[in-house]
């Protein structure tokens, strides 16, 4: 069975004394009617029954049933605090169980304000591809998937999505990220079957049952659970990838010794790894999004997986929460920026270690320019643009979500670094900062009233107060950001990347120059900048791309994702009818929403044959995409009211 109740699994169960009640005296449970929602669908693999294609919680399948059919009532439970561990539990005997541990009294209040849906963020950054659930009316935050939705296509898989607010329809809990607690949990499933969850410990028993504990708190959005055909591999010494078996040697081969290079550079510059083990699970085609910092467990796209490990940097912003997110995390979701602008700070030195800084500068220009085309179509003075913004009552954190918190709020970082002016002194800052609050969830009021009191020379020069960079512009104002680090040293290559594009498009091209520039060296981002630069050039003079193609089999033939999605992209761009073959390849390979969408907008916006291409395509694959993925291309193709 999967996860069915909390239960007290401490070893204190003396409760908090309810009104007028003596102190020390054990608390009566009380039983409490839990909030109404629907209940989980009964996972395929342990039922015997097959889930309708692309279904999630509460979701509509492609055979049009509503699963679960309606809403129920969860049976009443009993609702007991204990003075360091509290419970909310079912008693009705169920076998799989989670159960939470060291609760904090009372949790801090979230902040509030509206916000809006803003524009689709196309970076390659895992987590930056966060849900963007508001298309769903009931968003898939345990999503099981039929067989033709892995990669083996043999049997079904389910994983949970925690991330923001959606594990209070997993189990019951404070789903907020102001309170932290640690847990253990129970999950029994059938032979063939393996369940790893985001814990420091697990343990195989009898009857396929495993045994999960986390020691560490952790807020609830970071629990989260994957069952299907999984086995792994040892890559590091305190690193395993996880995956389906058709899976297994791809991914050893793409992180073998990699993870643990950028975890040792990681704990030089910020401090101890406190996790454990990290693991990397990598889910199947059908997974939307392209990364989930689940402590001890990161949840990949599979498409990370290129063959020549060109890609295998990405983990990288992954393994940065580690110590910044996870382990000091954002009280509010209301300033995401804390998690993501510290994550994309700390990404970047590590690159900087690992790569050099000119690759990282180049990296962060790309980043700065998802940027400014986020804030070009939503306009700068929009609520969204600002660190600090305000969720109102009702309204999903995930609907909030943009480039902002990450390139604003890494800017912001910057400029914090900026004004210490060392960065081995910025380094030190950052230890003590992740020092000072692990295992805690602050707000940025907190953040900088420790930065003022490390660094007391520049609060007393009133740093915090400098026209047109004051700590509360930053915070409180939409708005371009009123610092931007120095990224010239990306320029060593771009310059290049720049100069071949323009050759590429040309009238006549110079064939001569054009083979002086030898790309074999290149590594991925450069490549990404050259596509970029092509794109925007395209459509390119009759013949040039059918010429690129031949000269740069290392582009056109890729199985990198990143360079595949640009190269589809101007093969649409340029009408190159010969290369839509790889356009239906790619979309019949993966589900990632951030590599589908583009391409069936691109798509739908060509030519009569790549129309009748996106139509094709969508038939074929729509059984193996994930439910929100399904209803973003069906509305770009104009089908949401269709029928299924």
């Amino acid at each position: 069975m999967l996860p069915a109740s909390i239960c007290s699994t401490g070893q204190h169960d003396t409760c908090f004394p309810s009104p007028g009640q003596a102190s020390g005296e054990p608390s009566p449970i009380l039983a409490a009617p839990l909030p109404q929602f629907p209940l989980p669908p009964p996972p395929p693999p342990f039922v015997g029954t097959a889930a309708p294609p692309g279904a999630g919680l509460g979701t509509q399948g492609r055979s049009r049933q509503h699963w679960p059919p309606a809403p129920q009532r969860l049976p009443t439970a009993p609702l007991c605090w204990g003075r360091r561990q509290g419970c909310l539990g079912d008693t009705g005997g169920h076998r799989g169980t989670l159960g939470h541990e060291n609760l904090p009294a009372r949790p801090r209040p979230p902040r509030k304000e509206t916000q809006a849906p803003s524009a689709e963020s196309t970076h390659g950054q895992g987590a930056r591809d966060t849900p963007h659930l508001g298309v769903c009316p009931f968003p898939p935050q345990v999503c099981w998937l039929a067989p033709e939705q892995t990669a083996g296509k043999q049997k079904p898989y389910m994983y949970t999505q925690g991330q923001a607010v959606l594990n209070r329809s997993f189990f019951p809990c404070f789903d907020t990220p102001s309170v932290k607690c640690t847990y253990s949990a129970t999950v029994q499933v059938p032979e063939g079957f393996t369940a790893v969850m985001s814990a420091t410990s697990s343990e195989k028993q009898k009857d396929n049952t495993f045994v999960f504990k986390m020691s560490q708190p952790i807020p609830s959005y970071l629990i989260a659970l994957a069952v299907g055909d999984i086995v792994s591999a040892d890559v590091g010494p305190r690193s395993r990838v996880w995956a389906e078996p058709c899976l297994i040697e791809a991914a050893k081969k793409e992180y073998d010794g990699v993870i643990e290079e950028f975890l040792a550079v990681g704990e030089k510059l910020f401090g101890p790894y406190v996790w454990g083990r990290y693991d990397i699970l990598f889910m199947p085609p059908s997974f939307p999004f392209g990364g989930m910092e689940n402590p001890c467990l990161t949840f990949v796209t599979p498409c990370l997986l290129a063959g020549d490990r060109s890609l295998a940097d990405v983990i990288i912003h992954e393994i940065s929460h580690s110590w910044f997110g996870n382990l000091v995390t954002n009280a509010s979701w209301g300033e995401f920026w804390l998690n993501e602008g510290f994550t994309m700070y700390a990404q970047r030195r590590i690159s900087t270690e690992v790569y050099g800084l000119a690759y990282t500068c180049l990296e962060a220009a790309t980043g700065r320019a998802l940027l400014r085309q986020h804030m070009d179509n939503t306009g700068e003075d929009h609520p969204l643009n600002k660190l600090r913004v305000v969720i109102e009552p009702g309204v999903n954190p995930d609907d909030t979500y943009n480039e902002t918190p990450y390139e604003k709020g890494y800017c912001f970082v910057s400029y914090l670094a900026h004004l210490v002016g060392d960065q081995s002194k910025f380094d030190a800052f950052l230890q003590a900062y992740v020092n000072q609050f692990k295992f805690q969830s602050i707000t940025a009021d907190d953040t900088l009233g420790f930065f003022l009191e490390y660094f007391p020379e520049l609060k007393e020069k009133g740093v915090d107060s400098i026209p047109g960079f004051e700590f509360d512009r930053w915070l409180n104002t939409p708005g371009w950001p009123p610092y931007l680090p120095d990224l010239s040293p990306g320029e060593q290559l771009m310059k290049p990347a720049d100069e071949l594009a323009q050759l590429w498009a040309a009238d006549s091209l110079n064939v001569e120059a054009i083979e002086a520039v030898d790309i074999t060296a290149w590594r991925t981002y450069q490549l990404v900048y050259f596509l970029d630069k092509v794109l925007e050039k395209s459509p390119l003079p009759e013949g040039n791309v059918e010429r690129l193609s031949k000269m740069y089999p290392k582009i056109s033939k890729a199985q990198n994702a990143e360079l595949r999605l640009r190269w589809c992209q101007i093969v649409l761009k340029n009408n190159l009818e010969a290369e839509y073959s790889k356009v239906k390849d790619f979309l019949h390979s993966q589900g990632k929403q951030k590599y589908t969408l583009p391409l069936y907008r691109a798509m739908w916006g060509g030519s009569e044959v790549a129309r009748a291409l996106a139509m094709e395509t969508f038939s074929a694959t729509a059984p193996q995409l994930h439910v929100n993925v399904q209803n973003y291309v069906k509305k770009i193709l104009g089908l949401e009211g269709a029928e299924d």
